[in-house]
């Protein structure tokens, strides 16, 4: 009796083992549970479908936002700046795609960078990767962009105690608009959208309008819905107006709301009605070939 029990422990170790060297072989295969991690699932990361590729301080966050409440879109949480760092584009784009979320097959793949749009090697570096790709742009009058350009770059100065010029200072020399100015170059619309045109066709870029985005976002996102062949999702139902912080936010499917961070919505930068004028003088034949180049207008200065 005793030998008995003895040795159907023998086999039950036995058994044991082969089991968990079975098991091993599986994990090393990538089998796993359902319930086991994204990657291993049918899910993995794809290079992006659709970019928003500017412009800096236009919306771009708050399209993303917006984009990412469609379930059929997963979003890249931060700038990538693939195209348009050379130390990033130097890693490849197995370390591009590695940036990525994971996605399951039919779901679109959306990143952004504002700096993409007024880069001059990227819209042939974005070609060479996907020839496809969707390409969104939001634009909003170049005169409050530039501002809130400042704006921004400011308050990052001040942030961490260093000096900085007034916008005036840097904006206008001898009494005169400096076209040397880069926050001034990145509103020159047109130039930038030249490039990119030279490479897509113009049925590849979507333009959105920044400032209708913040004021009535649903109309917006159904026009992007449609450019990105998605099926129509997002509602209405999905904004609502936060009369403390002056705009919408958002109301996901599941409940959850969210709000864009502090520095949105953040107080300009003081300059002066006189150089307001000029600058959107300056701005106007730059703004009369965009809107040629885009076939619409908008209501700048």
């Amino acid at each position: 009796m005793l030998w008995t029990v003895l040795l159907a422990l023998l086999v039950l170790l036995l058994l044991q083992t082969q089991l968990c060297v079975c098991l091993r072989v599986l994990r090393v295969a990538g089998y796993s549970s359902p319930s086991s991690s994204p990657s291993r699932n049918a899910t993995k990361q794809r290079l992006p479908g659709a970019i928003i590729i500017g412009v800096r301080k236009g919306g771009t966050r708050a399209l993303l936002e917006m984009l990412n409440l469609h379930p059929d879109v997963e979003v890249a949480k931060a700038e990538v700046h693939y195209f348009n760092v050379e130390e990033h584009y130097r890693r490849g784009l197995a370390w591009y795609r590695a940036q990525m979320p994971f996605t399951l097959p039919g779901q679109v793949t959306v990143e952004k960078t504002p700096g993409y749009f007024s880069s001059p090697q990227v819209p042939q570096r974005v070609w060479e990767m996907n020839p496809a790709v969707r390409l969104l742009l939001i634009v909003r009058d170049p005169a409050e962009r530039l501002v809130s350009d400042y704006t921004q770059v400011l308050h990052n100065r001040v942030t961490r105690h260093k000096p900085y010029k007034s916008l005036e200072e840097l904006l206008l020399r001898q009494g005169h608009i400096d076209p040397a100015y880069k926050a001034l170059q990145r509103s020159l619309y047109h130039q930038h959208l030249d490039r990119w045109l030279e490479v897509f066709p113009r049925e590849q870029v979507h333009v959105v309008d920044g400032e209708a985005l913040i004021r009535d976002p649903f109309p917006e996102l159904r026009r992007a819905e449609r450019f990105l062949d998605l099926l129509p999702r997002i509602t209405p139902s999905n904004f609502y107006f936060n009369t403390t912080k002056g705009f919408y936010c958002l109301l996901s499917a599941g409940g959850h709301d969210k709000c864009l961070d502090e520095s949105k919505g953040r107080p300009h930068a003081p300059l002066s009605s006189r150089a307001f004028r000029k600058l959107c003088r300056y701005f106007k034949e730059p703004n009369r070939l965009f809107f040629e180049m885009v076939g619409r207008s908008f209501s700048w200065c």
